[in-house]
Order: structure tokens, then C-alpha cells, then sequence
């Protein structure tokens, strides 16, 4: 099967300051892919270039098909649309309900009534476990429930692609194992395909079918493959040390 993403040969530069460079993988249909590496690698900053907020300095992105950065106007739009994105903080609206949010990309991108997004907003929030936190607004939900609305929200459009943001950031361990299962869970019923991007090796193990590395010192990837096996197979010690949770001598 065609990969759903490609990236090739992928620098990232600012103020002529190099993140990273020579970064090139592919994301598969129906997996639950992760990009994990540590603080200051580029892990974020590599998320951003995919779903086409920064310009590569060099290389290219393939998302479904398409080369998102000479995409321009309507057809870079209709891509976009067939992405979903749930950032860190949930980055819901504090003024709106649930259902409310996960309506808001309906709104703006189909031609659905009232009723309609209703029916699809209380669907994705069941999805995901909050079929009876419709009416809350966000101040009034955990951590966890936020991140949760988040998914749904960014499942809104039925997108084949979602790129997760650090999704277990600042849970507790309960917490952030319900949100894996959960993950496992969407990627396994609707064959979705996730891009995720963290630092959590518990969750890095639990729900990823590959993944790659990012260094800071390298300035680049430095690994890529299962993580089960990188972790008991890799011969690279900042691999191993992570993976091992051991400190480099």
C-alpha cells in the first residue's frame, strides 16, 4: 500500500540555526506511528512541517499524495481538510461546550444543518468516551477528558490522518494509559492512522507499530523501526539510554 506520508530528505533551519536535517521516513496506512526523541530535537518542529505550517529549508512532504508545500488555495485547503491535528493543551474553546467544539470545523468546512453537527458531535464524543459530557464546557472537565474532546474534535471531518501533540503530557499514569488504549482503540475499529508525536516511553511502547528518533546532538533521526525492538535491539547507547531509561556515562 502507498504510504500516507512520505518525507524526504527534510531540513529544518532557522535564523540559520539547524534543527534537524537528511530526516526522511514513511507513515503506512492504519498504524500508529510515533516520533519520539528527546527535549530540543525537533519533534514538534518536524509535526508542524508535515501538516504544512513551516517550509521545509530543503527536501519534500507527501501527505495522501499530494506535495503539501506547492499546494496553494483551494487544493491545499481540501487537504487540509482531510487532516486532523489535537495540539498539547487540547486547545479547546473555553466559551463553548464540547459538543460546541467538535461543531466548530463542521461549521466552517461542510454544509451540514444544525441538527446534523449535533448528531456528529455527540458520534465523535461518544467515540471517544464523553458521550455524556456534551454540555460541559472545558473548565469544568479533567485533564484527561480534555485531551479526549480534543481527538474528537480533530475526528470531526472524518479525517484518514491524525497528528496527535504530545497527547499524554501532563496526565497521571491511569490517565494517560486509558488515553493509549483509547488511541489503540480508534487506530484498530476505523483504521485511522496516527502521527504522534511524544516523549512518554510508556506510551511510546504501548501504542506504537514504528517509530522514528529524533537527537538534538545529531541534528537529525537516529533511529527508526519498532520500539519493542529498538529497545532491546539497538546498538546506538542514546537509543538504548532511552529506551533503558539509563543515564549516558
Amino acid at each position: 500500500m502507498e504510504p500516507v506520508v512520505r518525507v524526504e530528505n527534510l531540513a529544518a533551519r532557522f535564523g540559520g540555526r539547524t534543527i534537524f536535517e537528511h530526516v526522511s521516513f514513511e507513515v503506512r496506512p492504519g498504524e500508529v506511528f510515533i516520533i519520539l526523541g528527546g527535549s530540543g530535537s525537533g519533534k514538534s518542529t518536524l509535526l508542524k512541517h508535515v501538516i504544512g505550517l513551516y517550509e521545509p529549508a530543503e527536501g519534500r512532504i507527501e501527505v495522501l499524495g499530494e506535495d503539501i508545500d506547492t499546494l496553494r488555495g483551494e487544493a491545499r485547503q481540501a487537504l487540509l481538510r482531510r487532516i486532523g491535528v489535537m495540539w498539547q493543551s487540547g486547545a479547546l474553546f473555553g466559551s463553548l461546550t464540547l459538543a460546541e467544539n467538535i461543531e466548530v470545523p463542521l461549521e466552517q468546512h461542510t454544509a451540514l444543518p444544525a441538527e446534523a453537527r449535533a448528531l456528529v458531535a455527540q458520534a465523535k464524543l461518544g467515540l471517544v468516551g464523553l458521550a455524556d459530557a456534551a454540555l460541559r464546557l472545558p473548565a469544568e472537565i479533567s485533564g484527561g477528558m480534555a485531551k479526549r474532546a480534543g481527538i474528537a474534535r480533530a475526528m470531526a471531518l472524518d479525517p484518514p490522518i491524525l497528528f496527535l501533540d504530545e497527547p499524554s503530557a501532563g496526565l497521571d499514569p491511569i490517565t494517560s494509559a486509558g488515553l493509549d488504549a483509547l488511541i489503540r482503540q480508534l487506530a484498530r475499529e476505523l483504521g485511522t492512522t496516527f502521527v504522534v508525536v511524544t516523549h512518554e516511553l510508556q506510551s511510546i511502547l504501548a501504542i506504537g507499530d514504528r517509530c522514528i528518533m529524533l537527537d538534538k546532538d545529531a541534528k537529525g533521526m537516529i533511529a527508526e523501526g519498532d520500539p519493542r525492538r529498538l529497545r532491546e535491539e539497538s546498538e546506538n547507547p542514546v537509543v538504548r539510554a532511552f529506551f533503558r531509561r539509563e543515564v549516558l556515562a
